[in-house]
């Protein structure tokens, strides 16, 4: 809980510092680093080990953030986030900047899983309804999961919309369980 609020912190502090127009690239930035540091755990140790001094830290991160291309904000904020010890927070931090960022240009994200690929058409009706059901503009990505016998699974914050025969399954199985 102590890390969430700390997180929720972060993220604020972030999107004052660069503002709402350049969050889209630093989270971007940010959510590239975090994967670094996913794939590198020599590069996760530089970053919250105390036995690397605060200049080797600052030189690696320059290092890198000449090579991946990184903003001289984000080279500030992961900086930052090194010396606290915080660093152990950013996907918390990328997640809650990026509901943060939505939140404030009256957007929504969604996830909308099918078995198939589906036509231009659908896509666009499925946009319209989200985007009436939620008040928001929606930006959704496409996950094609042949896991699913049939129709869709949309997930749009903490909200699920089940329409797949696999979903539709579990409901009635549950009801017969009731009784």
């Amino acid at each position: 809980m102590k890390q969430i609020r700390e997180a929720k912190r972060y993220a604020n502090a972030l999107l004052r510092k660069v503002g709402i127009e350049n969050a889209p690239q630093v989270i971007a930035e940010l959510d590239a680093v975090n994967n670094l540091m996913i794939k590198s755990k020599e590069f996760k140790s530089l970053l919250v080990s105390p036995q690397f001094t605060s200049d080797e830290r600052k030189n690696v991160i320059r290092g890198i953030s000449d090579k991946i291309k990184l903003s001289e904000e984000t080279v500030k904020f992961i900086n930052y986030l090194s010396e606290l010890r915080a660093i152990l927070c950013l996907p918390d931090i990328i997640r809650i900047a990026t509901n943060l960022y939505f939140e404030k240009k009256k957007k929504a994200k969604a996830i909308v899983m099918t078995p198939i690929e589906i036509s231009k058409d659908y896509e666009n009706t499925i946009k319209s309804s989200l985007k009436k059901a939620t008040e928001r503009d929606v930006d959704i990505e496409y996950v094609i999961d042949p896991s699913l016998l049939g129709g869709i699974l949309i997930k749009v914050g903490s909200t699920m919309y089940d329409t797949s025969i696999k979903g539709q399954l579990r409901l009635l199985r549950d009801e017969l369980i009731k009784g």
